[in-house]
């Protein structure tokens, strides 16, 4: 442990602190870290930008823990013990070698900022039976990833207002994000998505606060068209029988997905290590 951790470590302990701040401090392993884990007044622990590969089952311990933040690490998995942490608000496990999460995770009560950016997840694989249980949640980054679909059980997670997408290997949405009426921005630019389901058309997505990002997507002509105009144009079309006509030809029709975008995958795997 280098002596600017111990040093915070310490002065945590001492003061009765309860935000802990340990980025960027060369940490390879929590158990570097004696007594940090039984700390159990701590509501903030920040740890991104080191090289931990593991997050040992104790981090239950941290019984009134509020804010994770594990970014820019080089994590393989997370123990099944992290969503028995009640009071955790926000969990950034983003920048690191996840290809799944653990079973359970959707048992979080109080989570509302979940961020999974630059990982290996993919939907079908990767995501825990109760994962879509999260109805607290209110922004859910999944950008940079290799989800191909998303699940119908999206429209279960009712309060979220921030949903990123980008990046991925996504084929085709679900009708039921139409569910998601708090719904304030989504990002799906970077994808492989050829038409959206009319459903969104629905959203309330062209407020001042609002964001709707659709770039770098194979779009059907008609979207594509409608796409070089802004946003507020391709919501339009969505909401007329015309276009409701072509999506439905076209998801019955079965038509075969764009290839993957092999350049964006190298692009993301260059990101993620020109960030570690």
């Amino acid at each position: 442990m280098s002596k600017a951790a111990r040093k915070t470590l310490d002065e945590a302990r001492d003061s009765g602190n309860p935000e802990l701040d340990l980025q960027d401090k060369q940490i390879v392993s929590l158990e570097e870290l004696p007594g940090l884990l039984s700390l159990e007044h701590i509501t903030r622990l920040s740890l991104p930008h080191n090289r931990l590969s593991v997050v040992p089952p104790a981090i239950a311990n941290l019984i009134n823990l509020e804010i994770l933040n594990l970014f820019n690490n080089i994590i393989e998995e997370l123990p099944t013990s992290i969503s028995s942490l009640n009071k955790l608000r926000i969990l950034n496990v983003g920048m690191n070698r996840l290809d799944a999460l653990p079973r359970g995770f959707g048992s979080f009560p109080v989570l509302e900022v979940l961020d999974i950016t630059y990982n290996n997840i993919s939907e079908e694989e990767s995501l825990p039976g109760n994962f879509f249980m999260l109805e607290s949640l209110r922004a859910l980054y999944m950008g940079d990833n290799d989800f191909e679909y998303l699940s119908p059980d999206i429209k279960n997670l009712k309060n979220l207002q921030i949903l990123c997408l980008r990046d991925n290997d996504l084929i085709a949405l679900p009708r039921e994000i139409g569910e998601l009426t708090r719904l304030r921005e989504l990002h799906l630019q970077g994808n492989r998505l050829e038409v959206l389901p009319p459903e969104i058309g629905n959203l309330d997505l062209l407020g001042n606060r609002c964001c709707l990002r659709l770039e770098c997507n194979p779009w059907v002509p008609m979207i594509a068209d409608q796409l070089l105009l802004g946003p507020s144009h391709v919501i339009d079309m969505l909401r007329n029988e015309s276009y409701k006509f072509v999506y439905q030809r076209h998801i019955s029709t079965g038509s075969q997905p764009p290839p993957k975008n092999f350049e964006a995958k190298n692009r993301k795997t260059s990101r993620k290590r020109d960030v570690a």
